[in-house]
């Protein structure tokens, strides 16, 4: 009777661990490392995506803002390692792993306006189909592409041409086609990650540096410069992507509910944005008045666009003809969704 008692007694617990492995199982802590801080674009999609996550399932988000886990470098790492389930970052990083990522860096490919982008990045098949297959072969599962606003350079000498950036060591991401597009430029590109850029600029290792206009407020480096320029010349670009064996091993319904945060994060962020540029800028001058901006003509510009067409040919040079058949797609898209 006692040998029975302990076999059931011993199913009965087995049992009981079985299932509290179900529900563990069920009810994950999923981890999600980004670039920025949590009051960046970065950070804001993040919480948008995470509060979407928590109220849709059983499962928690837990978010790392950039330097928690390290620099951009590592929190990638740790996402194809399966460490981290979610990582956000820009194809400026990832460009040296999916070298067809640096399209984004083609100047004056994408427009500034913000409705066309939002329509852009929704709508691109390169971006929801072919971009996915290359991110698939690294282990990656791309969910969401978004812009995070205009690039503007800031400098320590005024910039109305390329002859303004002659020699001026100008930091730029670990991205090969942005060494191109600066050295195109007149500039002596010098990359660096993000976490030397402001000490750089204090002692004069570099003397300008490019980003969007909320980024260039929320991490002080107007204080260190002297010249914001917009140039027209790029749109900053990000990517939310899961490890791709995580992602493939959640049940459908599981997908799903990324799928949609990951939406229902973009559109957020979209909204978001509109007049953020204008609103950090009107911050920056009020820190810092003698600061000058400067929003350079056609006249200007010309010798950056013209610039352009040797990146885009260095680019064609560097990812062969899948490259070039990204290129071409996302010039498509750029033209379906004007209106």
């Amino acid at each position: 009777m006692k040998s029975v008692f302990r076999t059931f007694l011993g199913g009965a617990a087995a049992t009981a661990i079985l299932v509290s492995g179900i529900v563990a199982a069920e009810a994950a802590n999923w981890k999600y490392a980004f670039e920025e801080s949590l009051t960046e674009v970065q950070g804001v999609y993040a919480q948008k995506f995470k509060e979407e996550i928590e109220k849709n399932s059983d499962h928690t988000v837990q978010l790392f803002p950039y330097g928690t886990l390290g620099e951009s470098a590592d929190i990638m790492e740790q996402a194809q390692a399966g460490i981290l389930q979610f990582v956000n970052q820009s194809p400026g990083f990832t460009g040296a792993l999916i070298p067809e990522a640096q399209v984004f860096f083609v100047p004056y490919l994408l427009p500034t306006d913000q409705d066309h982008l939002a329509r852009f990045y929704k709508e691109s098949k390169a971006i929801n189909d072919d971009f996915v297959g290359l991110y698939a072969n690294q282990g990656l599962e791309l969910l969401s592409m978004y812009p995070e606003g205009e690039v503007a350079m800031t400098t320590k000498k005024p910039v109305t041409s390329c002859a303004d950036l002659n020699e001026v060591k100008f930091r730029v991401m670990t991205n090969p086609l942005l060494v191109e597009s600066y050295k195109a430029f007149g500039a002596t590109p010098t990359p660096l990650p993000w976490g030397e850029v402001y000490g750089g600029l204090q002692t004069n290792i570099i003397q300008g540096q490019e980003n969007p206009t909320f980024f260039l407020y929320s991490t002080k480096i107007y204080e260190v410069t002297d010249h914001i320029t917009y140039a027209g010349h790029n749109n900053f670009t990000t990517a939310l992507m899961a490890n791709k064996d995580f992602f493939d091993g959640l049940s459908d319904a599981d997908k799903k509910t990324v799928r949609d945060a990951a939406a229902t994060a973009y559109d957020f962020i979209v909204e978001y944005q509109k007049g953020l540029a204008d609103q950090e800028l009107n911050k920056i001058l009020e820190a810092k008045p003698e600061m000058t901006v400067t929003i350079l003509n056609d006249d200007q510009r010309r010798c950056f666009q013209e610039a352009a067409a040797e990146v885009e040919a260095k680019f064609v040079d560097m990812t062969g003809d899948s490259g070039k058949a990204i290129l071409d797609q996302l010039k498509a898209d750029l033209e379906a969704t004007k209106n």
